[in-house]
């Protein structure tokens, strides 16, 4: 059955296309989208920052309804909603078995071929492991976490990158706790999540770092206690960063953001990593600082989110009022208008447009 979905080649613009998408195989399932947030990775694929094959279907932060479970799928079931993410695991492999599914060393069928194709047979690639922005996936059941029937799948789409990244980020990548100071470099969807995440966590101040005023004033309502505008001040020079911070977080994606994030730290403390700057882009500074002052750098891959445990506490944290997930859709879209809703995240006028299906 011909399926509508937004193909991309660098330089076009995206445009909907009618595809056949394969049935789900061993372990995998077909969903039925509702939403899907366009995250700014989406748009940086788009735009040819990490290279890639295409056409492609991209798209990666989903909800959807399960339409039809493939051989050896118990856990999933037909009609049962679910949030899909990318964190495609396996649950045995070392990484795995450690507690970092985001980095599981196996192989899967979905690796080796696309389930997307045009009616001609031309492949199609699938996107972040998702290919979401379509009417329908087929993806691994690792990659499919059940959610509540009854919650807004706009809100809940979010969950699949944005906030399992930035929580993840101050939770358990930057290990964040009580009294601490924190700064985030970056007040997109990532970045908010990021300092929600500290906040729950209980840090004392939380600085957000950015050069957008109206990015500022996001933060505020997501618990940052204050905001730097790094066009118009120096980050360094703020008072609830005298001392340094024990925590930085750098969701931008740029070397800039790593190079800044370390001058801000104090002894001892720990800069996470989590966006991705342009391949070949690098970043510079003394090493010697990180011996001399017991500085930790920590890479983390989608905040090293564990979705299956995640998703379910962070459901409850949003039913339970303190989490935001609403005030992250800026507004919703049609497949049909996603060039619009792109377009708008270039402008930095969303923190996620989301399409609606």
């Amino acid at each position: 059955m011909a399926r509508a979905a937004v193909c991309h080649r660098f330089g076009d613009p995206m445009t909907v296309e009618e595809v056949v998408l394969a049935p789900p195989g061993e372990g995998e399932v077909r969903v039925q989208l509702e939403a899907c947030a366009i995250c700014h990775s989406d748009v940086a694929y788009a735009d040819g920052a990490w290279g890639g094959t295409v056409p492609t279907v991209l798209g990666h932060e989903a909800c959807g309804l399960v339409a039809e479970a493939g051989p050896e799928v118990t856990a999933l079931r037909p009609g049962q909603r679910v949030v899909v993410s990318l964190v495609r695991h396996c649950g045995a492999c070392g990484r795995c078995a450690d507690g970092e599914p985001a980095l599981c060393e196996a192989t899967f069928a979905l690796d080796e071929r696309s389930p997307i194709r045009f009616a001609d047979g031309e492949p199609v690639a699938q996107g972040l492991r998702c290919g979401a922005f379509a009417e329908e996936v087929v993806v691994h059941a690792s990659q499919a976490v059940p959610v509540p029937r009854h919650l807004p799948a706009a809100s809940l789409s979010v969950l699949g990158c944005a906030v399992l990244t930035g929580m993840g980020a101050a939770e358990r990548a930057g290990q964040v706790g009580p009294g601490q100071t924190v700064a985030v470099i970056g007040a997109g969807g990532v970045g908010l999540n990021a300092i929600q995440g500290a906040a729950i966590a209980g840090a004392d101040a939380v600085i957000a770092i950015d050069v957008a005023d109206e990015k500022l004033a996001a933060a505020e309502a997501f618990g940052a206690t204050a905001g730097v505008n790094a066009r118009s001040a120096d980050p360094a020079a703020a008072g609830a960063l005298a001392g340094g911070a024990d925590v930085v977080i750098a969701t931008a994606g740029s070397a800039r953001a790593v190079e800044q994030g370390l001058a801000l730290l104090r002894r001892g403390g720990t800069l996470v990593v989590v966006g991705m700057p342009a391949s070949g882009e690098e970043a510079r500074f003394d090493p010697t600082r990180l011996a001399h002052d017991g500085m930790r750098i920590v890479g983390t891959k989608m905040g090293s989110a564990r979705p299956a445990d995640d998703i379910p506490r962070l459901v409850a944290l949003y039913e339970d009022g303190r989490l935001k997930l609403d005030e992250l859709v800026t507004a919703t879209y049609p497949l049909e208008a996603i060039g619009e809703a792109v377009a708008a995240m270039r402008r930095g006028e969303a923190v996620r447009n989301v399409i609606a299906f």
